[in-house]
């Protein structure tokens, strides 16, 4: 009960201050980290674990600037140990442009229902992003890994001005669009926010190499046999049109690209799947995207960083994964570990989404290795 009244307490002044701050595109932009908004979750992404469940908007940095993001704090039950509840800070899988996908306006049982409460009963406060542009103005950058970051560096920060009870220490774990993410943020981390303690990260079937793949592809790319390829094609090149206006990524489209790109702005990627399946990449490409301004801009959203790690790593990857091939993530592997990385790999029988469920239990191992010492 008084750990209760100790959460209304902060949620109603928090909410009384900022409430009548806006989050409109004219708005001055706060520090990274600052919240402009903050109120209880909606019961439809509720988690019966949690003691309680806020949503924050706050300040970040997207590709030109600054952006808003956001997010979600789940909180274990009990009270907090000596030094606060460290933080998992969950970076989420592809889900789609459209600001109705939000991960935290969207139930995805998988999360709600498993990987949540097995990281509150485990005495971590989840701390999740939507990455900036995902329900808040202005475009989200699909797979513009930096930002993507960011996004979840800021929001943990975000996150401990709300709420007083969280540690410092901290580690990252995401899946898919969110393992980029996750890696991302193990590189930059440590060095863009010193007074957080980044423990480790965990980044199962995250998309890699795909800035190799890019000088291959022109209007000769016939469908290919995986899985939501189009509609992942057509988010990058919608995340490269907000990252890297300059090239002009309409240019190399045919009329049909740009339908579906326009498509892909407006549905998540489930439903923008079942229309643009049948159309294969080459129907979307006018010329191939060869120009050496267009592929530098695509690395540097695209290529995961492979050097300079401080932190342990962890990667999980699906042997029958068909939106992220298990080739594509040998290649990183061996790049992170030909650069001395601390690096975990566990392979696992299933696909993309699978993996997320069957690496459960080593993530959790991780995760008690490296947050639960002081």
């Amino acid at each position: 009960m008084k750990r209760a009244l100790i959460m209304g307490g902060v949620l109603g002044v928090v909410v009384s201050v900022l409430a009548p701050v806006g989050i409109g595109a004219a708005d001055p932009a706060g520090p990274p980290g600052s919240v402009t908004e903050m109120s209880p979750l909606p019961q439809v992404v509720a988690v019966a674990d949690a003691s309680a469940a806020l949503r924050l908007v706050y300040w970040s940095r997207g590709p030109r600037g600054p952006m808003q993001s956001s997010g979600a704090i789940y909180l274990p039950p009990g009270s907090p140990p000596p030094g606060g509840w460290p933080i998992v800070a969950y970076a989420h899988g592809t889900v789609g442009i459209a600001d109705h996908c939000a991960f935290t306006v969207q139930p995805r049982r998988l999360y709600l229902d498993t990987v949540y409460p097995e990281l509150l009963r485990a005495g971590y406060a989840v701390v999740l992003s939507d990455y900036v542009g995902l329900g808040t103005p202005g475009t989200h950058p699909y797979l513009d890994g930096p930002s993507q970051a960011r996004s979840m560096i800021d929001g943990v920060r975000a996150a401990r001005t709300v709420v007083p009870e969280l540690s410092d220490r901290w580690a990252v774990l995401g899946q898919s669009q969110g393992g980029q993410t996750a890696l991302f943020t193990a590189r930059i981390a440590p060095e863009d926010a010193p007074e957080l303690r980044l423990r480790g990260a965990v980044a199962t079937g995250p998309p890699s190499n795909l800035e190799n793949i890019a000088p291959l592809l022109g209007p000769w790319v016939p469908r290919l046999p995986l899985r939501m390829t189009t509609a992942y094609f057509a988010s990058i090149l919608v995340g490269l049109r907000e990252t890297a206006p300059e090239v002009d990524v309409d240019s190399y489209l045919t009329p049909v690209g740009r339908d579906v790109l326009a498509l892909v702005e407006r549905e998540c990627v489930a439903e923008a799947d079942a229309m643009v399946r049948d159309i294969s990449i080459g129907e979307m490409l006018a010329k191939p995207l060869a120009d050496p301004a267009l592929l530098a801009a695509a690395r540097s959203m695209l290529r995961i960083p492979t050097e300079g790690h401080t932190v342990p790593l962890f990667i999980g990857q699906g042997v029958t994964d068909r939106d992220v091939p298990a080739p594509l993530s040998a290649g990183l592997v061996a790049e992170l570990t030909l650069a001395g990385a601390d690096l975990e790999v566990v392979v696992y029988p299933g696909d993309h989404l699978a993996t997320a469920r069957d690496s459960l239990p080593d993530t959790m191992a991780f995760l008690h290795r490296v947050l639960d010492s002081p």
